[in-house]
């Protein structure tokens, strides 16, 4: 029965013996102290990673990264200007860097190019070509890190191209950080992302959508060094 106090509503109280079991093994428990448990690890969480390159090359095959492995930078350029050449007409996107000033002639295949420092990638961008920070043997993963051009240089275009050489090559994810930190990119940068792959999912009946949230196509142009 519902009565009214000074303005408030009183509610006759409703028996309710889950709620006091619960409670009651809660005030039981809290009065133990917690066991400790010390802490353990399962062994490792990727296969041993033997030769990088190589490893690198299967996983990329693994996750549908297109790896274009090359014998020099000249020849990463002209396989980057090929895939280029045979977009849809609209702008590409290149990261600011010197280096891709200096090949960006090529690489845009006469394309408008819109540079990092000049914005976000504009909607009807075609391509988005940026540099590594490192390469990832055991996932085939890369670290892409702001100087890019932000979240959206990794998401905007249907296809993220790469250009990458095999010096940035480590074994795993701790070698990885590691060389990060050791170039000081977290504290250059306030974004790092670790791209593995192009985006994907079969969230709907377990069918398969190619850029679904980012690039359709994750491309890295792998040559031994720049020139």
């Amino acid at each position: 029965m519902e009565t009214f106090t000074g303005g408030e509503k009183i509610v006759a109280p409703i028996e309710n013996p889950g709620r006091e079991a619960i409670l009651s093994r809660t005030r039981a428990a809290l009065k133990k102290p917690a066991t400790s448990h010390p802490a353990t690890t399962s062994g490792d969480i990727f296969f041993p990673v033997g030769e990088p390159l190589d490893r690198f090359q299967k996983e990329c095959g693994t996750n549908n990264t297109e790896c274009l492995l090359t014998d020099s930078l000249a020849a990463s350029t002209a396989a980057i200007a090929e895939i280029i050449s045979a977009l849809p007409a609209g702008p590409i996107f290149l990261q600011d860097a010197p280096i891709l000033r200096r090949l960006s002639p090529v690489l845009a295949n006469a394309r408008k190019v819109q540079w990092s420092t000049e914005g976000l990638p504009a909607d009807e961008s075609q391509a988005a070509i940026t540099l590594a920070e490192t390469l990832v043997a055991a996932t085939g993963s890369v670290f892409v890190s702001a100087a890019c051009g932000g979240r959206g240089a990794a998401v905007v275009a249907p296809i993220h191209i790469v250009l990458a050489f095999t010096d940035q090559l480590v074994p795993d994810l701790e070698a990885a950080f590691a060389r990060l930190y050791q170039n000081g990119t977290p504290q250059k940068n306030s974004m790092l992302v670790l791209v593995t792959g192009s985006s994907r999912t079969a969230d709907i009946e377990k069918i398969l959508v190619m850029g679904a949230h980012g690039p359709r196509r994750f491309v890295v142009a792998l040559s031994p060094g720049e020139e």
